[in-house]
């Protein structure tokens, strides 16, 4: 059964925090929406590695927007994998849905893995 009701939030994938911050804050800060205080470690201190930024909306209701870092391919160079095809965007190419966006590595024996995030659709 489809969920309707108000979009609560969209999570943008970004590899570097230092640099994107800064230019989320400045954009989103000057479409008027305000920095969301998240108690965690993550959020916090001079270099944060996650932010979030929202707007109110209807009777009190509010949409959010946060940016972070991609933790998967960030912890597979970290192992040492082989980065096949570093995180992509395919949608719109033939053979993948709107908003498919994936990675691709090489296990130890050189099998293929893809790691995928595809947005759900609500018919």
């Amino acid at each position: 059964m489809p969920i309707r009701g108000p979009l609560s939030h969209i999570d943008l994938t970004i590899r570097d925090p230092d640099r994107s911050i800064p230019f989320y804050a400045a954009f989103f800060e000057a479409l008027g929406w305000r920095r969301f205080p998240v108690d965690l470690p993550d959020f916090q201190g001079p270099a944060p590695k996650r932010a979030a930024w929202f707007t109110r909306y209807g009777t009190g209701s509010f949409f959010g927007i946060e940016v972070r870092p991609d933790r998967v391919h960030r912890q597979m160079l970290a192992a040492g994998a082989t980065v096949l095809d570093a995180p992509a965007g395919y949608g719109g190419q033939p053979g993948y849905g709107d908003g498919y966006y994936a990675a691709f590595y090489a296990d130890p024996d050189g099998l293929k893995l893809e790691v995928v995030y595809e947005p759900v659709s609500n018919p």
